[in-house]
């Protein structure tokens, strides 16, 4: 009786699904299959800390099978079946007042530490970006890979460098492998297919260049990215902070004492393709937003995943060689937001805001904060303003079936797509 009374000082709260506000058919795509191994969910038997051991506890009995006389109350079949069958293993659980309070202020601590979250490495394979387009930076790039290979180190480090430099005169590999002649086995080199099918083997990233190099470093791993260590040699450094000279000094002082990681949001997003119906419905017949709004059915698909990218500094939707503005729809999770008619719009993460946001008008933001910036470029309408929404919704940009043109998607400003009666979808990650 006392365990069923103190039930009654509890609250029930429910945590809902992160792939609430998701279409079912973009979390699967045909031409990437581990699309679909990302969003699988692996149970843990032990709590990583509070935060973790709040959500993990079981819902003994749910809070409307208590009587007026604080007995549990069992539901019939009936009920069972109602309520779409057993919930004790539901997405919610009884915490009291206290324990939300704390689940609270402990995801604001943790927050707090990531922030300023210190890594020790244990490092054996050093990935080498260097500026693509910049020839003058292979003798740089020599210069530190002769040092990460020499005698001097006391790991024998595994170097990558990308395929180009193989047979540069400037880089001269063979001159390196004289030098040290273990070095032939343990200098290798990159090129995008291996970082795809093989990214686990890099442990730490040194990017010689600008913003840009960084944003390439970003842009090849797709999943999850190394610590990444940036010499400023390029026009931009916002992301930059580390002078070459001092290579040899803050590298070994990174690899002995660790280093201070800077954590940045990225924003996944997945192009989707508009599908013919059978039916032959003129496309101009169809409207975008009763599509995208609501819950999609398994028998009438509309959308169907293209591409998937991961990216750190905007995604940017113009009317391309078009001659006029373009025409766009834009949601958030089951919400229509606007129309747009411009020439198109930013959305930008936090470290992007700096970049073609801030050129559009955008605000600027802390790159510690979980935001999402949309700005529209050289809008035709007066009640569109720059806005920050949360990281914790759902965005989705669309051109209409009634659209004049098309539309044009660059993601990172690398990879560049025709959206033709098709949307994208973003969410961070």
């Amino acid at each position: 009786m006392e365990d069923h009374a103190e039930i009654r000082h509890h609250l029930e709260v429910v945590f809902e699904s992160d792939s609430g506000h998701r279409r079912k058919s973009s979390f699967v795509s045909p031409d990437t299959p581990r699309l679909a191994r990302r969003h699988e969910t692996q149970p843990s038997d032990q709590a990583a800390c509070f935060v973790h051991s709040l959500l993990g506890q079981p819902r003994a009995v749910q809070l409307d099978n208590i009587d007026e006389h604080g007995k549990a109350v069992t539901p019939s079949v009936g009920q069972q079946f109602e309520d779409g069958g057993d919930n004790t293993s539901g997405p919610s659980r009884l915490l009291t007042k206290r324990e939300l309070s704390d689940m609270a202020w402990n995801v604001r601590a943790l927050s707090k530490k990531l922030g300023s979250l210190k890594l020790k490495l244990n490092v054996h394979s050093i990935f080498i970006l260097t500026k693509p387009q910049d020839q003058s930076l292979a003798r740089l790039t020599k210069e530190v890979t002769s040092w990460l290979l020499g005698p001097e180190q006391r790991v024998p480090y595994t170097v990558y460098v990308e395929k180009r430099l193989e047979n540069d005169s400037q880089f001269d590999a063979e001159s390196i492998c004289k030098e040290e002649p273990t070095a032939k086995q343990r200098l290798k080199y990159w090129d995008n297919c291996l970082i795809e099918d093989h990214h686990h083997l890099v442990d730490f990233v040194i990017t010689l260049g600008g913003d840009g190099t960084v944003l390439y470093a970003s842009w090849l791993f797709q999943r999850v990215v190394p610590p990444v260590l940036s010499f400023s040699l390029g026009s931009l450094g916002f992301l930059t902070k580390f002078d070459f000279d001092d290579y040899k000094e803050t590298l070994q002082r990174a690899f002995t004492e660790g280093v201070t990681v800077s954590l940045r949001l990225r924003f996944e997003c997945t192009v989707m393709r508009s599908r013919r119906r059978s039916s032959g419905q003129p496309q101009i017949e169809r409207d975008l937003a009763e599509e995208l709004i609501g819950e999609e059915s398994d028998d009438n698909v509309t959308h169907s995943p293209d591409k998937m990218f991961q990216i750190l500094n905007e995604i940017v939707v113009d009317r391309g060689p078009n001659p006029t503005m373009s025409s766009l729809e834009i949601f958030g999770d089951d919400e229509h937001f606007t129309s747009v008619q411009a020439d198109g719009v930013c959305v930008a993460t936090p470290t992007g805001s700096t970049a073609y946001n801030l050129a559009a008008g955008g605000s600027l933001s802390h790159p510690e904060n979980p935001v999402i910036l949309l700005t529209a470029i050289c809008a035709h309408t007066l009640n569109f303003r720059p806005i920050i929404l949360p990281d914790t919704i759902v965005l989705r940009i669309g051109v209409p079936y009634d659209a004049r043109t098309s539309s044009w998607a660059s993601f990172d400003g690398r990879e560049r797509y025709v959206l033709s009666f098709s949307a994208f979808k973003l969410h961070p990650s």
